[in-house]
């Protein structure tokens, strides 16, 4: 560990359970690198995801963005092919992409979105998109008749959460140059979203762990009993 991290974490008291606008600032303290730093929500679920009817998975667009220019690779044809343009679109095409993933190995993106008459011509690149997190999905809002509409949602910020195989959501709230109250709007819209995506069959504790942390910075333990 380098001294910056050493002398960040020197102002965490570990054993402690901080209230999430307290963690926030920490966070936005210890963020010493001399990039922008990310920082980044880690919640424990007390599900199993091994059982379908205890999938938690969503998409919701945070209130400050998340401070990354989001590239989106669109697949439509006529009308919402020009619409997903007109509101934004970095890439839009069919085929063309699918050979050009397939064949270049070609990753220029950071979303992709498809109206649902395309899904069969990205089937083939479930194997590839799939293990990145980057197949288009009607749960996430990325399979949409209303291309333009996930375009403009994307570049304004939406994020996806899903669970790991360990139970646990990892997803970016934004960059530590945006400060603690923006940061805590984030977090209050993503942990709003994730407590009411609670599965019916869920039993016990819901919200088992909830970890805030810069890139390079220590984590902060959030007291997730006071979050539902």
């Amino acid at each position: 560990m380098g001294k910056k991290y050493t002398d960040s974490a020197k102002l965490i008291d570990k054993s402690k359970l901080y209230d999430s606008d307290e963690a926030l600032s920490l966070v936005c303290q210890t963020a010493k690198a001399k990039f922008d730093e990310t920082v980044e929500l880690h919640v424990r679920l007390g599900v199993d995801s091994r059982h379908a009817d205890q999938q938690v998975r969503g998409a919701v667009v945070l209130p400050n963005g998340t401070g990354k220019t989001v590239r989106t690779l669109v697949f439509a044809k006529g009308e919402k092919a020009d619409a997903a343009r007109a509101a934004g679109a970095d890439y839009v095409g069919d085929t063309d992409y699918v050979e050009k993933i397939t064949k270049e190995n070609w990753f220029e993106f950071d979303v992709v979105i498809a109206s649902p008459d395309m899904m069969g011509v990205i089937g083939r690149l479930g194997r590839i998109l799939g293990p990145k997190g980057l197949m288009p999905n009607p749960k996430a809002g990325t399979v949409t008749p209303d291309v333009a509409r996930a375009v403009t949602e994307a570049k304004a910020g939406k994020i996806e959460y899903r669970l790991d195989r360990n139970n646990i959501i990892h997803c970016p709230i934004g960059k530590a140059s945006f400060g603690a109250e923006k940061l805590a709007e984030n977090f209050n819209t993503l942990m709003g979203a994730v407590i009411k995506a609670k599965p019916a069959s869920a039993k016990g504790q819901y919200i088992k762990s909830c970890v805030v942390a810069s890139t390079m910075g220590p984590g902060v333990k959030i007291n997730a009993a006071k979050l539902g």
